[in-house]
């Protein structure tokens, strides 16, 4: 029997990704929603992370590559006391604070975000896509292999403090393209000397697309014409229609 391909459909889809899904997973099920013949993401979100996913459908898929090179925004959540091997709470603990740790004074933490605002150079999580030899790091990390992963330069254009309570913080960063904000909240917990991971992580924003419009799987799953939370070609924003990307 032939395969059904689906509706030659083309637009870009805002979706808030569910916590436990990979962006792949939520591609598809946002695809069969739809039921869209093509479709593509334009950034990897880690199943633990929620927010915004840009999908793609038919002729928009040809702005993957500008919306991979775009700046993005997120709103992180980091507990202090506790390193782990992942970055996030999903990995195992490598390192802990002292039994004596009570949190972290709110001055010491201000200086230390102060020193990873600008330009700086980053090494790469293990636990990322990233291929060495053809492989993806994680399938080294998982093994128990660790690779030398040259730094790498991201600017971090605002880091800004939006919650405290001494034992964890809540941070609103806008960066560049191949920042990871797991290494970024492992390295400001290794800067404070008591070690961090997050425990939540929402992208707010990427290029010029916001959360503003976007729409929730389950929404999407459960519309009479899911289509209609499509932004067409026409509306896209200047520099980024497909026509002027051939």
């Amino acid at each position: 029997m032939a395969r059904r391909r689906g509706q030659m459909l083309d637009g870009v889809l805002l979706l808030d990704k569910p916590v436990g899904l990979s962006s792949n997973h939520a591609l598809q099920r946002a695809k069969r929603a739809l039921d869209a013949a093509k479709a593509g993401h334009t950034g990897t979100l880690d199943p633990f992370a929620t927010g915004l996913l840009i999908c793609c459908m038919g002729k928009a898929t040809k702005i993957a590559g500008a919306m991979l090179d775009a700046d993005k925004t997120y709103v992180a959540t980091l507990a202090f006391g506790e390193e782990t091997d992942s970055g996030d709470l999903t990995g195992n603990i490598v390192s802990q604070a002292p039994e004596s740790f009570s949190g972290v004074e709110a001055a010491a933490l201000d200086e230390v975000l102060s020193r990873f605002r600008g330009t700086l150079q980053q090494i790469p999580p293990m636990y990322s896509a990233l291929k060495k030899d053809g492989k993806p790091l994680y399938e080294y990390a998982r093994a128990g292999v660790e690779i030398e992963r040259p730094p790498r330069t991201v600017t971090i254009h605002r880091l800004e403090l939006l919650e405290f309570d001494g034992r964890s913080a809540v941070i609103e960063v806008a960066c560049s393209k191949g920042t990871y904000i797991r290494t970024l909240a492992q390295d400001i917990g290794r800067e404070l000397g008591c070690g961090a991971h997050l425990t939540a992580l929402r992208r707010t924003q990427a290029g010029p697309f916001t959360l503003d419009r976007a729409v929730e799987l389950e929404a999407l799953q459960s519309m009479d014409d899911p289509k209609q939370a499509l932004i067409g070609l026409e509306e896209l924003p200047a520099g980024l229609s497909p026509a002027s990307r051939t």
